[in-house]
């Protein structure tokens, strides 16, 4: 069974209210792709003298603010899975002492998470080399 999405055109609904939203839609970005090139430089134009919220869309376009910091924090060496538990522990002090929040102590969790589970696939497969090596000499 293919799952695969059609490479076709849209269909369109059967409903009228959406059939008027689905045109609007389209309309409205052919107008844009059309003038795209005039409202950027009138955007430029605007902001050129002094206009904020021009220069605020020139700036986002030019300089986006960064999603995610680097985060500035010392985990110990995780050479086992079983060092993900004191790895966790000092992600949990960190949090608990306003060093890190909630949410980077999460992502941080996930970076270990995907650390433990390759290092268990690595140990699985050098398990299971060594067995296909004992049966097959």
């Amino acid at each position: 069974m293919s799952y695969a999405v059609s490479e076709g055109r849209k269909r369109k609904s059967s409903r009228p209210a959406a059939r008027g939203a689905q045109s609007d839609d389209d309309a409205q970005q052919d107008l844009l792709a059309d003038h795209a090139e005039a409202i950027g430089r009138k955007a430029i134009a605007l902001a050129q003298e002094g206009d904020i919220a021009a220069i605020r869309v020139c700036m986002d376009r030019l300089a986006p603010a960064r999603k995610d910091e680097p985060v500035a924090f010392d985990l110990p060496p995780l050479d086992t899975a079983a060092d993900s538990v004191a790895a966790a522990a000092s992600i949990v002090a960190a949090v608990a002492a306003g060093e890190l929040t909630p949410s980077e102590a999460a992502e941080l969790a996930k970076v270990i998470d995907v650390y433990v589970r390759a290092l268990e696939a690595k140990g699985f497969e050098d398990r299971l080399a060594k067995l296909e090596g004992a049966v097959n000499p």
